[in-house]
């Protein structure tokens, strides 16, 4: 873990090293992990793991249950987000949330890392059954990365670049026979990636982290590592902290850079990187008149 530790942000470095030293341990035992944290899903991120099968639903690490809500108990009698759901506080300001689930198993409110705190199932707004696990950090009031502070997944499969584009001021994206006679002005550059870990599974990951550079210079950097609130709104971190309105797009595609393209030979390079190390390259050659 300390080489992990080591390529996060000093803010949740502090948070790792304040917590624990020992990595967390998955919470969904032998299910799928399908979708992670910072997946575009239809132009909101995903704010933790998504996981699909039959199995138990484990407690990531030692902790005391704070709140629990079993389908169908809401208040207003309108189906939660969230189904039933466990919140479990670990200290140090990091609780760890097991929701979508089925049914909760019987325990005491301290449970142990690795003790069953419920069984998959379908609730909330899912239509397969599984568990959705989320860490929030009410210190900082940002959602945590799970990958940062559990054992990487074991992945040799080549990261896939989907698509790169750019969008004009107009919002309209740029043809490909348009980017040999571009007219200069400001676009976005919209990535799009896939990091398939276990192609039997229908899942699409995000990356840990996704660079932009132009002619060897870097001129935006994505990070996964944390998702801030801040007044109600969710705020990436892209350089400083951006809505993630400005980012994510209904498209599967992020905006990873927002810039001014001066006359010459652009070289676009995207880098993108995962948890377990592996990198992925792209050029795009552009001549802006």
């Amino acid at each position: 873990m300390r080489k992990i530790a080591l390529r996060v942000t000093f803010g949740v470095f502090l948070l790792f090293a304040a917590w624990q030293v020992q990595a967390m341990s998955w919470p969904a035992g032998n299910a799928a992990l399908i979708r992670n944290f910072g997946w575009n899903n239809m132009g909101s991120p995903v704010l933790g793991m998504v996981f699909s099968g039959s199995t138990d639903v484990l407690a990531a690490e030692s902790g005391e249950i704070i709140f629990t809500s079993r389908p169908g108990s809401s208040a207003s009698r309108l189906p939660s987000p969230l189904g039933a759901w466990t919140a479990v506080d670990h200290g140090d300001g990091l609780i760890s949330i097991y929701s979508r689930y089925g049914q909760a198993a019987d325990r005491e409110r301290r449970v142990m890392r690795q003790q069953p705190i419920a069984r998959t199932g379908i609730s909330g707004w899912s239509n397969r059954e599984g568990v959705y696990f989320k860490l929030f950090d009410r210190r900082e009031r940002n959602w945590v990365n799970p990958a940062i502070l559990m054992t990487p997944v074991h992945n040799t499969l080549p990261f896939q670049i989907l698509s790169v584009n750019l969008i004009n001021s107009q919002g309209e994206p740029v043809e490909n026979e348009q980017l040999q006679n571009l007219s200069q002005g400001r676009f976005r550059i919209a990535v799009a990636t896939n990091d398939n870990v276990d192609r039997a599974f229908n899942n699409f990951l995000a990356p840990y982290r996704i660079v932009s550079s132009i002619n060897g210079v870097e001129v935006g950097t994505l990070s996964f590592e944390s998702i801030f609130a801040r007044d109600g709104i969710l705020m990436v971190q892209r350089g400083g902290l951006v809505p993630a309105s400005q980012i994510f797009s209904p498209s599967p595609a992020v905006e990873v850079a927002d810039v001014f393209l001066n006359s010459g030979q652009a070289n676009l390079e995207i880098i993108i990187e995962d948890f377990a190390g592996n990198t992925r390259r792209s050029l795009t050659q552009i001549v802006v008149n």
